[in-house]
């Protein structure tokens, strides 16, 4: 029964760290303006730290991932927690783009894998039921990082210069995920449950990840985050050519913000009680059609309405493929699986801001990427649709 409870001190660790882990990371948007009039930066150049940043998290979302599968999620978030606040701090005290840019888009951004991959894995090992509900509610809590990190940042410049924000979100870090990260322990089960809960423990991680079924999930979270992550970059600035005001054309990001906190529990419920296949297959269906929408908007009350469907459905389907990894894949390789379909993601969110501005810059116009972010959202569905999972073992009572 102690373990039951602890579970879920497992989870609200997890949601807080990942909160934190987020908003500082996205903190650079916030201080994007601050920055460009106190150092005579670039935007472009100060933007690109994101793109490398995602591309860092990719390269280091299995090592990291590996690493927790051999020592434990404790130590490798610890050490990931660490070095992510000190690569804030050295981002801070940068003395020029090219060093910002390798600091916080090589640094941070790789360092800040350590937060999702070991977590996930920790996560779903302490559950074998309400497991879609369980890494729902800690996607929920990164969730909270715009609603809670983001206007802490905003606050913070109005009277403190950028270098001096990104010490105090690094001593936030520290402050916050070192101690939580004690909280982590490995779960109580190690292995699957042969025709219970996945494959028996014979796999190997080189037959793992050469699986049809791994294979299938890289490509699905690839083009899952290629279609969301050009409408999350570009839609505030599509909304400003449409004539919305700056600030009104911001709290679109709010509206999604707030619909993507409802989709993660709603979609951990669906989850648990449909299936995760079958409602991350609809999720992905709906969500090329949400992409489409904004096509279609013109005023600020229609770009609300595509953007409640949209943030609902793309931050409800994420989480569910870390419960179909943790039902297809043993428990004793789950950080480095998560890790793959995390790399894939992180391409694929990488793909976005360059995608749209290639598009823009070639058309006028931001109606190319959205068509674009549509057939890739097929794409995901198509490949989804191809997902089986692997053959259960019979039970032993079962075979007599």
């Amino acid at each position: 029964m102690a373990d039951a409870g602890y579970r879920w001190v497992i989870v609200a660790a997890g949601g807080v760290m990942g909160c934190v882990a987020m908003g500082a990371l996205f903190a650079l948007p916030v201080l994007l303006t601050p920055m460009v009039a106190a150092s005579g930066w670039s935007r472009a150049g100060i933007s690109a730290a994101m793109t490398i940043a995602f591309l860092s998290m990719a390269a280091m979302a299995m090592i990291w991932g590996a690493l927790s599968d051999r020592y434990g999620a404790r130590p490798v978030v610890m050490a990931g927690a660490a070095l992510f606040s000190v690569s804030l701090w050295a981002a801070g005290q940068a003395p020029s783009l090219l060093a910002f840019q390798v600091i916080f888009g090589v640094a941070v951004g790789g360092s800040v894998a350590a937060f999702f991959a070991p977590m996930m894995a920790t996560v779903t090992g302490w559950f074998t039921t309400q497991r879609s509900l369980a890494v729902s509610l800690v996607s929920a809590g990164m969730g909270m990082a715009p609603v809670t990190m983001s206007p802490l940042a905003a606050w913070l410049v109005q009277t403190y210069d950028w270098r001096s924000v990104f010490a105090i979100l690094a001593g936030i870090v520290a402050v916050v995920t070192l101690p939580l990260a004690l909280l982590l322990k490995r779960p109580p089960m190690q292995t699957a449950m042969p025709g219970v809960d996945g494959p028996d423990d014979t796999m190997t991680v080189r037959g793992a990840v050469r699986s049809p079924q791994f294979i299938v999930l890289v490509a699905t979270n690839f083009f899952c985050c290629a279609t969301h992550s050009g409408p999350i970059f570009h839609t505030v600035s599509y909304a400003e050519i449409c004539g919305i005001a700056a600030l009104a054309a911001v709290s679109i990001y709010s509206v999604e913000g707030i619909a993507g906190m409802f989709g993660r529990i709603g979609f951990g419920v669906m989850g648990d009680r449909f299936g995760a296949k079958q409602v991350l297959v609809a999720g992905l269906l709906v969500q090329a059609f949400g992409a489409l929408g904004y096509f279609f908007a013109r005023d600020l009350g229609q770009f609300y309405a595509v953007a409640a469907l949209f943030g609902f459905i793309y931050a409800g389907i994420m989480p569910l493929y870390a419960v179909l990894v943790r039902e297809n894949f043993p428990m004793k390789m789950m950080g480095t699986i998560m890790g793959g379909t995390g790399m894939a993601g992180s391409l694929g969110m990488a793909t976005g801001p360059v995608l749209g501005g290639w598009i823009f810059d070639r058309t006028g116009s931001y109606g190319g990427l959205y068509i674009t972010c549509f057939g890739l959202g097929l794409a995901a569905f198509a490949v989804a649709m191809t997902f089986r999972p692997f053959a259960r073992p019979l039970p032993e009572a079962a075979l007599g």
